[in-house]
């Protein structure tokens, strides 16, 4: 279902036809879900151009030098990525319908608990066109309905992925209710965020201020895909060149996605060996590096060109950008106090020989995914074999860490008697 904001002043009719529609999911069959999946990777194969048409229309309104515009772009790889990625969700074992645990009580009646769909999976995101696919594949997969409500700046993708999702939704004999995409502005919001009998759950994922709006306004129970404050901590034992090229990977491969880093942590006295190895690459990439008084002056002697004095606010910041901050610390407790300070909780990593170190390092540092001597750039459901991911969740109820097929259910009791009373 595509609706359109000038013919709706409401969305309620439209919530009511998804929930209607999620009874009918639930009893779609594997091979079902299973067609509409293999249909749809096979559609967006054969409409790229359509596909980059219309993504072209929200390029062109996007301001120069945005950085939302790495996410908002697709391009003919990044079309051949989401339908390998339907393929691979595809490939998963349907996570509904699992048998978690069955007795017999004393008085005959057998009991049963097993995984059922969510239901109604409301998703409400900003420029990244290709979450419309992947939550997409997820929650159809899983047997939940899904409300999509993307922002205006995908407005145009968003509307030409959901007219190719519609019409595999057809093939498979699946009701094309079970994917409404809401109006791309704001004004049905508040609206969605209170539709407590036709939406289960709803899962923020964008901005931490688009989060921290949701979670405040919203009756329907929220998952938070967090945002990403991403530290890597370089021991006074690591190996520097190993080091240097995690941090690298880190911070330039694809600086507006949640797992990119924001700020290195370094132990003061292997700061001035460690900072030369990195200023080439960053360079390169014109990485706006704001450093703490104590690496500053080095970097300053180094002649670094894009360099500032980082002031307390650009510590906790998730630059999304080819920007990041320095903090060096004393000693390993120190790196573990500034992390828990300023950490969304969602990817910490150190570098260090020292495996006593790394591993103290994994068991008091508190986040979804924590890393030694890796790059934080792991944390991806594709990356983790979950196939497609609805975002990073950096809550501790019901998900945390890579958000995928296997978290989109929940649980039913069945009860099997035979004239039992009580």
């Amino acid at each position: 279902m595509l609706l359109e904001t000038e013919n709706i002043t409401s969305i309620i009719p439209a919530l009511q036809k998804t929930h209607a529609a999620s009874s009918k999911l639930r009893i779609a069959t594997p091979a079902d879900k299973s067609l509409f999946l293999s249909d749809l990777a096979d559609r967006l194969l054969k409409n790229i151009e359509f596909i980059l048409t219309e993504n072209q229309k929200d390029i062109d309104l996007m301001e120069v030098g945005n950085p939302k515009m790495d996410r908002l772009v697709l391009n003919e790889n990044r079309i051949k990525d989401l339908a390998e990625s339907l393929l691979q969700v595809n490939n998963l074992e349907d996570p509904t319908n699992q048998i978690l645990s069955e007795k017999i009580l004393p008085n005959g009646l057998k009991l049963q608990k097993k995984s059922v769909a969510l239901g109604v999976v409301g998703v409400i995101f900003e420029a990244r066109p290709n979450v419309t696919i992947d939550v997409t594949a997820l929650c159809i997969k899983s047997g939940n309905c899904v409300v999509l409500k993307g922002g205006s700046d995908a407005h145009f993708s968003n509307q030409a992925l959901v007219s190719l999702i519609h019409q595999s939704l057809e093939v498979a004999n699946i009701d094309r209710n079970a994917v409404c995409l809401l109006p791309a502005g704001r004004e049905f919001v508040k609206e969605m965020l209170e539709a407590t009998r036709f939406i289960d759950i709803i899962i923020p994922r964008g901005s931490e201020s688009l989060i921290n709006f949701v979670r405040k306004n919203s009756l329907v129970p929220t998952i938070e895909t967090g945002a990403g404050v991403c530290h890597t901590y370089v021991h006074e034992q690591a190996d520097l060149d190993k080091a240097a090229a995690i941090v690298i990977n880190a911070k330039t491969t694809r600086v507006s996605v949640c797992n990119s880093l924001d700020t290195i942590v370094l132990d003061k006295n292997i700061t001035a060996n460690f900072l030369p190895k990195i200023v080439e690459k960053f360079i390169d990439f014109k990485v706006e590096i704001f450093a703490d008084e104590s690496s500053y002056p080095i970097l300053a002697a180094l002649k670094y060109p894009f360099l500032q004095l980082a002031e307390e606010e650009d510590f906790g910041r998730e630059f999304l950008d080819f920007k990041c901050s320095i903090k060096t610390v004393n000693d390993f407790e120190e790196a573990l106090e500034h992390i828990s300070k300023y950490s969304s909780r969602h990817s910490e990593a150190i570098v260090s020989e020292n495996s006593e170190i790394c591993e103290k390092f994994i068991n008091e540092v508190d986040a979804a995914a924590v890393y030694s001597n890796a790059s934080t750039r792991f944390t991806d459901g594709g990356e983790f074999g979950l196939g497609a991911e609805i975002g990073i969740s950096t809550q501790k109820l019901h998900a945390r860490g890579p958000f995928a097929l296997e978290k989109l259910v929940t649980e039913k009791w069945i009860g099997i008697g035979n004239g039992q009373i009580r």
